[in-house]
């Protein structure tokens, strides 16, 4: 039979972040995703010459594209926002609350 006082969820017993090889990896998938970004948005601006606003656009979105991957690589990743699930022992007290005081 299943204590009714138990929780359900995990008991978190540390507060550890990823490892650095774990959050250099997800820095790395980042930065390539971003500059993959680039090449196919300096393809659509030659396939669109000849719309030159949506050519230029392209363009221009492409040209920061280095410096903003550089910055987000380089970046630390946030701490998770979790609600914490600490263990909480039963306490029990030695002794009642309550002494009866004889006043002679």
């Amino acid at each position: 039979m299943a204590d009714p006082h138990r929780a359900v969820e995990p008991v978190l017993i540390t507060d550890a972040a990823l490892s650095y090889e774990e959050e250099l990896a997800t820095r790395k998938r980042r930065y390539k995703i971003m500059m993959g970004m680039r090449i196919p948005c300096m393809v659509l601006a030659a396939v669109f010459y000849q719309i030159p606003w949506l050519a230029v656009t392209l363009l221009v979105l492409s040209i920061p594209l280095p410096w903003i991957a550089v910055l987000i690589a380089n970046d630390r990743l946030p701490r998770k926002t979790e609600s914490v699930n600490r263990y909480k022992a039963e306490r029990r007290q030695v002794e009642a609350r309550d002494h009866p005081v004889i006043e002679g």
